[in-house]
Order: C-alpha cells, then structure tokens, then sequence
C-alpha cells in the first residue's frame, strides 16, 4: 500500500454549540484533545505531509497544534466558507512551499477524536485497489437527520454524489447511508477539481462533496467505503456527544487494559486516559482515575477512590483513597488512606 502524499485536518470551524470559550478542538476527550486525537491518526499513515487548516481562534489552535506535533504545516483558511475552501487553501500552502501534490491526499476532521490510523490505512488501502480519484468513508444509521447523504449508482455502485441535508429532495433524504466526511483523493485531480466548485447552494459554501461529484460525471472510479463502527466518524458538536465520546473511548481502553491483564472491578466507574501504561496482574478497583503519562507496574492495588496524574507506581504498591500527582513511589510502597501527593 502506498502512502499518503498529504492527511489535511480541517480544524478552522468555530463550534458554536459548544457553548464555550475554548475552541471546539482543544477540548479534551481521555487525556488528549480533540485535534491531539486528529493528528496522531493523521501522522499513523506516515504521510509526506501533515497539514492542519485553522481559521477560528486561530493562534490558541494553532498552539495546541503544534503542541501535539511540532511538525505539523499550519494552513490558514480565508474568508471564503466551506470544507471545499478549506481543502484549496491547504494545497496552496503546500504548493506554496514547493510540495508537490501528485499521489493521494486524505482529508479528515478535527473533531473526530475516535478516528483510527488503522482505519485511514484501510481506506487508502481501498483507495489504492480500487484505482480510484475520490474515496469516501461511509456509515449507515437508522436516523440520518443532518448528514449528507450518499447517492450511489444502481449499476456500478460508485458514489454519483453527495447530498447535504438543505439540498436533498425527500427521497434523497430517506436514504441511510451518510457521509462520515472523510476522503481519499488523488492530489492533482482535487487541485484542479476545487478551481471549479462554486458556491450555488443553499448554505453558500465550497462544498468538498462537489469534487466527488465532478469526478463522477467525469467516468472516474468514485469509491464509498462503508465503515462498521460508526464510532470511528463520529463527530463532536456540543458537550452532550464530548461526554457519549469520552465514555465509548473509556469503556473500549479499560478493555483494553482488560485483555492484556489488568483487574478492572468496576469498568463504569474507572477512568483511564489514552496515554497510561498498566502492567499486568494489577487491580484498579472502583472511582478510580487515571491519567496523563501514569505508569503503574505490576502486583499494584490501585483505588478505590484513588486519582493518580502523571505517577510512577512501582511493583506491588498499594494505593487507596488517595490523590498522587507527578510523583514516583517506590515498589512495595502502602500509601495511608486520604492522602495527598505532589510534586
């Protein structure tokens, strides 16, 4: 498999229905922001290119940004609205700094934390089979109010175009099958492709789906590619979906936490972030949370109660109804009940 030329995040919205002075993207979501999460399924196809495109509150991003990955190209979109212009003016930043855009370029969100580079990596992969100009990731759900919706050919199967919601007919909008907005393109055919998408619809926008539908009515191979976890496009708007993310992403790391041998009693009532490393044959009993960079080797009993920010536990240390933060405790170490550690 091939890899990408370029993985553009498109990280210039506002996000109003958040509700709060903090950019919709640097909000958190298990130890990391919501772009943090972005980038590194970006950076896991280990493309030529990162490029994130920021516009709203754009230093405060752009800082969270390169937080996360120092080498990541910041593109700044103007005030032309819609996916499509922000696309555009990630490509003329890169051809700005004489990169070429021969090969394929994804496009993703960054308010889609729980999105995987195993799952870019197999849309690229279907991409490549396919021979494709446009692939499309897709998810069928039983109430697609909202979501664009994904028209197919009867006879190939390909993807005719997509449908926002404002411009779809009632049949169109009985369909199921949405978009989950993220693509994979071949780089000269979206650069040329945008020259021509205009703003003839009615939220006035550049819309990114029109590129499919050019390359459709151009007999080039449109590929939809259906996803089977519908939590891996699912986007974030406001602080009831932060919450319904956070508690998916939570249940499936302490199962991962399970399988490789940690006692988890209560999974409902654990917090474990994404960047903690457990060792197994220990026991995280309930209220219990962990995060940052927490290490915590074997034979421990952690909780319950107990909140541990970026600790080092060593072997066999018992840890209940406390608060440990940025410390190492030795192995062997019996921490007294309601006690607090710092640095």
């Amino acid at each position: 498999m091939t890899t990408p030329t370029a993985v553009i995040v498109l990280a210039a919205g506002a996000g109003t229905r958040m509700k709060s002075s903090l950019p919709k993207v640097v909000h958190p979501v298990m130890g990391l922001s919501m772009i943090g999460h972005a980038l590194r399924a970006g950076a896991g196809t280990d493309p030529d290119h990162l490029v994130a495109v920021v516009r709203h509150q754009r230093d405060l991003v752009a800082d969270e940004i390169l937080r996360n990955n120092p080498d990541v190209i910041i593109a700044d979109q103007d005030d032309i609205p819609g996916t499509g212009r922000a696309v555009q003016c990630a490509l003329d930043e890169l051809l700005r700094r004489g990169h070429s855009l021969k090969g394929t370029i994804l496009v993703t969100y960054g308010d889609v934390p729980m999105l995987d580079a195993a799952t870019l990596n197999d849309l690229v992969a279907s991409h490549d089979e396919r021979g494709a100009t446009v692939s499309v990731l897709t998810t069928i759900v039983e109430d697609p109010t909202g979501y664009g919706r994904i028209v197919r050919d009867g006879a190939s199967g390909g993807v005719c175009r997509i449908v926002e919601q404002k411009d779809a007919t009632e049949e169109e909008r009985a369909i199921c099958e949405i978009n989950a907005g993220i693509y994979a393109f071949d780089g000269e055919f979206l650069r040329d492709a945008l020259m021509h998408v205009g703003t003839n619809n009615k939220q006035g926008e550049v819309y990114l789906t029109d590129v499919l539908a050019q390359a459709y009515q151009a007999d080039c191979v449109t590929n939809g590619v259906v996803l089977d976890d519908q939590w891996m496009a699912q986007g974030c708007n406001d602080r009831v979906q932060l919450a319904e993310l956070a508690a998916e992403m939570n249940r499936r790391i302490c199962r991962e936490h399970m399988r490789a041998g940690v006692s988890i009693v209560d999974p409902a009532s654990t917090w474990i972030e994404c960047d903690v490393r457990i060792e197994a044959d220990t026991t995280i009993h309930p209220h219990t949370v962990l995060r940052g960079q927490t290490r915590i080797a074997s034979g421990c009993e952690i909780g319950p109660g107990t909140t541990l920010t970026n600790a080092q536990i060593g072997p066999g240390c018992r840890v209940p109804s406390s608060w440990v933060s940025d410390t190492h405790l030795e192995g062997d170490t019996i921490v007294t009940p309601f006690t607090l550690i710092e640095r």
